[in-house]
């Protein structure tokens, strides 16, 4: 089994910066894909920024500039750093890690728990 688990949300104003960790554990033999996606009340959940293991990153248009994913491999971890907040960054972020597991190695995507962002104007 893995666990996917994310940490570091929280309340800020317009303007300021957080950071989430996401930290995957378990059956794990190698992960590929890391990424981070928000959902807002009354919207579709949506990528925000991914990274692979060899360090290709995507980020959505809407975060360009503003936000940072980075990853260490070595401790199964995904960051994101989050500047220039703004009211419609709010919603809930999840992590989603692409993990080939053992000792099926099989590819299954595990999703964490979320964590609320909240930007207030």
């Amino acid at each position: 089994q893995v666990q996917v688990v994310e940490s570091g949300g929280g309340l800020v104003q317009a303007g300021g910066s957080l950071r989430l960790s996401c930290v995957a554990s378990g059956n794990i033999f190698s992960i590929n894909a890391m990424g981070w996606y928000r959902q807002a009340p009354g919207k579709q959940r949506e990528l925000v920024a991914d990274i692979t293991s060899g360090g290709i990153i995507n980020y959505a248009d809407s975060v360009k500039d503003r936000f940072i994913i980075s990853r260490d491999n070595a401790k199964n971890t995904v960051y994101l750093q989050m500047n220039s907040l703004k009211p419609e960054d709010t919603a809930v972020y999840y992590c989603k890690a692409g993990v080939t597991v053992t000792p099926a190695r099989v590819r299954l995507n595990y999703w964490g728990q979320g964590t609320q962002v909240t930007v207030s104007s």
